[in-house]
């Protein structure tokens, strides 16, 4: 019975949550735990999302539609997980990926899952903040639901969307979904920009910072540091890889970048 009261408390859990709870209060043999679970999940008092990861079932619930939070499935993929893009994004803002991606940071090789209507996938952490032990630069650890999780802070995840836009839909799905950002720590965004040490990376924060500057309370001093590490040649801000088309697109020189158009159109600005 006590395996009930651990899952009326653990929405999503860890084969290895379950084992550490059953030492402490019902201890058993490996083979009477593993013949635990399994009769849990035939009888559907738990599911299975991937080996070693269960969801709790509310009771009275049809396990094959229960609710299930997303964001604590993706934060318990490994044990070293990290919400980031727009996993991060929807966890800080309600943002829902349209796509149904919840990624996640881990140096454990894990594959991707897809659980009902939703994809988990693992990507790694950069290699240039790995080499300057950065990171879990912005990492915080929050409570939800009586689960703690990792996840990277606003001023981090806006800065990985603008990097990496694929893991978030695309450069113009990212744009949409920062428009509306209405508080940042604008100091350590551009802390963290300048520790990715790419320079395309940093102008797109630099170009988006400076659009948001009245309602984010960016200063001149913040984009002058950006701008002295802008590309030297023109570099487009929506790259689609080698031998594809990229989209029409203006160049602001503030930044050296090709802009695309459908973002310029909905700031109305004109070729800079």
């Amino acid at each position: 019975m006590k395996s009930f009261y651990f899952f009326a408390n653990r929405s999503v859990f860890t084969h290895a949550e379950f084992t550490e709870f059953l030492n402490a209060h019902e201890p058993c043999s490996v083979k009477a735990r593993e013949a635990l679970i399994t009769r849990h999940v035939k009888a559907g008092h738990i599911v299975r999302v991937k080996v070693g990861l269960y969801i709790s079932v509310p009771y009275g619930s049809n396990p094959d539609t229960c609710p299930v939070d997303p964001f604590l499935v993706a934060a318990k993929m490994s044990d070293d997980a990290v919400l980031a893009y727009q996993s991060a994004l929807g966890f800080h803002t309600g943002y829902q990926p349209g796509n149904g991606l919840y990624p996640y940071l881990s140096d454990r090789m894990v594959r991707p899952v897809i659980f009902r209507d939703d994809r988990f996938r693992r990507y790694r952490f950069l290699k240039v903040l790995k080499d300057k032990g950065e990171e879990l630069f912005s990492v915080g650890t929050i409570e939800r639901a009586g689960i703690r999780i990792r996840v990277t802070g606003l001023d981090r995840t806006i800065v990985d969307l603008l990097d990496r836009p694929s893991i978030g839909g695309g450069l113009e799905e990212v744009w949409r979904s920062l428009e509306s950002l209405e508080s940042l720590d604008v100091d350590k965004t551009v802390y963290y920009a300048l520790l990715l040490e790419n320079s395309t990376t940093i102008a797109k924060v630099g170009f988006y910072l400076e659009q948001r500057k009245k309602e984010l309370g960016v200063e001149d001093h913040h984009l002058e540091r950006l701008r002295k590490h802008r590309p030297r040649l023109v570099h487009y801000m929506n790259r689609n890889g080698r031998g594809r088309k990229t989209k029409p697109s203006r160049f602001v020189k503030e930044w050296n970048l090709m802009v695309p158009i459908d973002i310029l159109d909905r700031l109305s600005l004109g070729t800079k």
